[in-house]
């Protein structure tokens, strides 16, 4: 699908849904609101789904990854060939998201969207779940010009719809948001500079963890970046294209997907935030299906999910990427369902109510 007609079939959810969702709360056979935030989460599902007995069991995570010009700037405590092989850790069965995704009960799903090196899917272990759709061997420098082609990062999200989609029709009720790409802390910066209105210096963070002249070079080349560029902050196209990357791109498609096809999107970190971002530049409804999987150390995730008006669900001082926040959260969106669908009401356990 084009990006055009994907845009033109998101509707936002249906409040009716909420608020059938919030009365059947109400009955639960304990204080109004005890499970807190669980209710909330539940209630919305409950919208997105439209049925008052969500269930989001079939679960998966994609990791979307890339590489970036901008990584030549050293802004990265690690080279840039970490990427290509952090994709076959993660094929491998032997990296942070495959750990917690297993705990999670989802499936992984990693998806070459730009990265440099050329790998051989059928000659590695786990290339059932690797899918390759290279835009290009990685971005350009944004500091010098624009990352990408606007047409490039049109391909981009429309490739990351595709693969989400695909999901969707073969079974997936929830998909969680994950990224891999040495460097990427920095067009997320920009992006979440560009879109908040942030300054560069407040956006961002260490990343894999520079040091105070690597975290001076970033606010640099960001703030560089955007002066020679200028993207327009209300068009999501012309950021992805100035400062972004293809993985970021690929992210932002899967959650136009989710919106699109009416199911819930788990988001991770600053790097699935910035994705999301863009997605929501593209089409605000977006916001109806999404979850903050949790706040990241990354200094200027939180003015993200503000800008979003999302909520993290969890606060664990995580930093990793690669899914796993959104991963962890699900656990939390399927114990919200199962607690709506299955906490009797006062009527059915037969005990008085609130008097």
């Amino acid at each position: 699908m084009k990006l055009k007609d994907i845009l033109n079939g998101i509707t936002g959810t249906d409040p009716i849904w909420v608020d059938k969702a919030r009365a059947r709360t109400e009955q639960l056979v304990m204080p109004p609101r005890a499970l807190g935030r669980l209710h909330d989460i539940s209630e919305k599902l409950c919208g997105i789904l439209e049925t008052l007995e969500p269930a989001p069991v079939a679960k998966a995570v994609v990791v979307m990854a890339g590489d970036h010009g901008i990584a030549g700037g050293g802004v990265s405590a690690y080279p840039q060939e970490v990427t290509g092989a952090m994709v076959q850790t993660f094929l491998a069965d032997g990296a942070g998201i495959n750990a917690i995704a297993k705990q999670a009960g989802a499936d992984v799903w990693v998806v070459d969207m730009g990265i440099i090196p050329q790998l051989d899917a059928a000659a590695m272990p786990g290339a059932g779940g690797f899918l390759v759709k290279k835009i290009a061997r990685g971005t350009k420098n944004f500091a010098e010009g624009p990352a990408m082609t606007r047409r490039e990062a049109q391909r981009a999200i429309e490739t990351g719809f595709q693969v989400a989609s695909d999901l969707f029709r073969s079974g997936a009720d929830i998909l969680g948001t994950g990224d891999m790409g040495i460097g990427n802390t920095t067009p997320s910066a920009a992006i979440g500079a560009v879109v908040t209105g942030a300054s560069p210096a407040d956006m961002v963070g260490r990343g894999t963890g520079v040091d105070d002249d690597g975290l001076q070079r970033k606010i640099a080349l960001i703030q560089k970046g955007i002066d020679v560029n200028r993207p327009q902050q209300s068009d999501g196209l012309d950021v992805l294209s100035k400062v972004g990357g293809f993985e970021i791109g690929g992210i932002a498609g899967l959650v136009l997907a989710a919106a699109y096809h009416r199911r819930p999107v788990v988001i991770d970190g600053f790097i699935s935030t910035a994705g999301a971002l863009i997605a929501d530049c593209l089409c605000a409804r977006v916001r109806d299906y999404m979850f903050a999987g949790h706040r990241s150390e990354e200094p200027g995730h939180m003015r993200m999910l503000q800008h979003l008006n999302l909520e993290p669900i969890l606060d664990l001082g995580m930093r990793l990427g690669e899914g796993t926040g959104g991963a962890l959260a699900m656990g939390v969106i399927e114990a919200a369902a199962r607690m709506f669908r299955e906490v009797m009401t006062f009527e059915q356990a037969g005990v008085p109510g609130k008097e």
